[in-house]
């Protein structure tokens, strides 16, 4: 008679075949026959699994060999598992890029089914290393039937220089993550799909989980499992990570679980699979891409697993992050290669959150990646805004800070986010924020390294809503140039009593006589003014952007501006007032060819004031401008 364990059978197994020998040692084989969960056990305490064995070749590889695989079900150290080989499906991975079939085998395995997490598994035919655990068929399949990338494939990656130059920080582009062309593998009416890499994301709240997840929908990193963070992630007194432990790096074997990590610090996100090949200087993981972003720079780290949760639908891991042991340099088809002892390049965030209540800091590290570091920066601050004490609907928030490229001055940040019924402020101030970082990010004239974002937030407990209601000049419109004029606007903040506002304004004395207009208004009416929108979209260089985030005006005042009958130009982001009529000819062709606008009318701010939360609105004024000098 056969009889098939499982987890839940495993302890009584003994109990129920040999109760009179609990006291005799048993042979190894018999033990192997009678109860095969506690032979993978006593296996597993003999030691780790063979590294030094060489490669088996794919050309040998048959149905019904018998190979183990290697992996961590809990804690840090991996536990064999029987695997029978299937087949080789010839091109299943791409043109001459081969897959081996194979299912696992043992109480575990067909127990808990394929898990995420557990791709890169090392698979051996004696003690040779045949290649990586990593795909699964289906979403519901009974048997556990695994796909392995063979080693060399693998080893290809293992062979790629080392760039300590990290291209991401040097390579920028606006292009979303888009899923690896590898990630789903059609074979009739079922997929074979890589084995999922869920990400931990230690620290945030649901709403900030679910903001990632729309916003990663389709790269295969929008699946969330559960897990922890590592506290060997915490800035240290020199406001640097703390350095990599030698000791973690001696503990890593291939079968070992190990973690990238997209944040480290006061937040983390974190990808996590398993180490197929190790070296003295680096290693292979996962048999996979998570990204096919090609050279990268990631934090690696330990991973501890607190339990494998066996699921029909998606068994995974629940781990925490441990200690650092170097940096994941290479993200491609058939595996992730990781150095040791080498600290990666981050991009430092600085997030204080401060109002009535106590301030809140965050100091986090994101990846230098296009396809993920606006992402990350944006899911960060919207978890820092959920987080606050001082947050309700009612609550406004105004965020400043900079943006430090290598190279530059810092590149200033002043935006709102009041409340209101058009939804979220707090997504409202994130949006806003990640929008301004990517302009300059995702530049393709950029070639410094971002070297830090720095964000203050204030939250300020209502709507700071303000509307324009009307302005007059209060000394009279009829004046002289050289004259001052008293400009007094009335604004009506959300739902409170309107208030005047009195801005003086000198007259310049070269005004010539006859009408002029006043521009009362606020920053984006007057921003438009000074920089009108093209005809066309045109994609700015890095010095234009830069200048245009220097000259954007401040929301929650109110301008007053002459409207000079005069050339104006934009050129390179900088607004040039009042032009010769000479130098706007010279500028005219140029209208089409380069980043030149021009306009009849110029627009010279003349006077501002607070308006007390952000104002919205905008009234023009006229005067006319009498010959002769004026009385005051």
């Amino acid at each position: 008679m056969q009889h098939r364990f499982n987890l839940i059978d495993v302890k009584p197994c003994f109990k129920a075949f040999l109760p009179p020998l609990r006291v005799l040692a048993l042979p190894l084989l018999a033990t192997a026959l009678l109860c095969p969960a506690r032979a993978q056990s006593d296996s597993a305490q003999a030691g780790p699994p063979p590294s030094d064995g060489g490669f088996f070749p794919l050309n040998q590889v048959h149905r019904g060999q018998i190979a183990t695989a290697w992996t961590v079900f809990t804690g840090t150290r991996p536990e064999p598992m029987q695997v029978e080989i299937l087949g080789v499906l010839r091109g299943a991975r791409g043109p001459g890029q081969d897959m081996i079939l194979a299912k696992l085998k043992g109480a575990k395995p067909e127990y808990t089914g394929v898990v995420a997490g557990m791709s890169g598994s090392p698979v051996y035919i004696g003690d040779k290393l045949l290649g990586a655990l990593s795909y699964r068929i289906g979403q519901f399949s009974k048997d556990p039937i695994a796909g392995i990338t063979p080693i060399a494939q693998m080893l290809e990656v293992k062979n790629l220089p080392v760039n300590t130059q990290w291209a991401s920080t040097a390579l920028p582009h606006t292009q979303s993550a888009q899923p690896s062309d590898s990630s789903a593998l059609p074979t009739g009416a079922m997929n074979f799909q890589t084995m999922e890499t869920p990400l931990v994301m230690s620290g945030f709240q649901p709403e900030a989980i679910r903001l990632w997840q729309k916003q990663m929908a389709g790269t295969g990193l929008d699946l969330i499992a559960a897990g922890g963070g590592s506290g060997s992630s915490k800035f240290d007194p020199d406001g640097h990570f703390g350095a990599i432990s030698p000791e973690a790096i001696a503990s890593v074997v291939p079968g070992s679980a190990v973690s990238a990590q997209l944040v480290r610090g006061d937040l983390e996100v974190s990808a996590t699979c398993t180490v197929t090949y190790v070296d003295p200087k680096q290693l292979l993981a996962c048999g996979h891409p998570i990204l096919q972003a090609g050279t990268v720079s990631l934090p690696m780290t330990t991973a501890d697993v607190v339990e494998t949760l066996a699921s029909p639908l998606n068994a995974f891991k629940i781990i925490n992050t441990g200690d650092p042991i170097g940096t994941f340099t290479e993200d491609r088809d058939s595996a992730i290669r990781g150095v040791l002892g080498v600290k990666p390049h981050m991009i430092p965030v600085h997030i204080s959150v401060h109002g009535e209540g106590a301030d809140r800091n965050l100091n986090i590290e994101v990846v230098d990646l296009p396809a993920l570091t606006p992402q990350a920066i944006l899911v960060s601050l919207y978890d820092s805004l959920l987080q606050n004490n001082q947050s309700s609907a009612e609550t406004s928030y105004h965020v400043t800070g900079s943006v430090n490229i290598e190279g530059y001055p810092p590149s200033p940040l002043d935006l709102w986010a009041p409340a209101g019924d058009q939804g979220s402020a707090q997504l409202s101030a994130a949006l806003q924020t990640d929008q301004s970082f990517a302009v300059l990010y995702a530049n393709g004239a950029r070639q410094g390294a971002i070297k830090a974002v720095d964000l203050d937030v204030e939250s300020i407990p209502r709507r700071a809503q303000v509307q324009l209601e009307n302005a007059r000049i209060d000394t009279g419109n009829i004046v002289h140039a050289g004259d001052s004029v008293i400009v007094e606007a009335s604004v009506r903040p959300w739902q409170q009593p309107a208030r005047n506002i009195r801005i003086p304004i000198h007259l310049p004395h070269g005004l010539p006589s006859g009408n002029v207009r006043l521009l009362v208004s606020d920053a984006g009416t007057l921003d438009r003014a000074l920089n009108p929108p093209r005809l066309t979209a045109r994609t700015v260089d890095l010095e234009t952007a830069l200048a245009q985030a220097k000259s954007q005006h401040p929301a929650d005042r109110i301008f007053v501006s002459l409207l000079l009958p005069d050339a104006q130009a934009g050129v390179n982001g900088q607004t040039l007032s009042a032009l010769p009529l000479s130098m706007a000819n010279a500028l005219e062709p140029l209208r089409t060819a380069q980043d030149v606008t021009l306009s009849g009318e110029s627009a010279v701010v003349a006077g501002q004031a607070p308006a007390g939360g952000v104002l919205s609105g905008f009234q023009l004024l006229s005067l006319h401008i009498e010959p002769g000098g004026g009385l005051n």
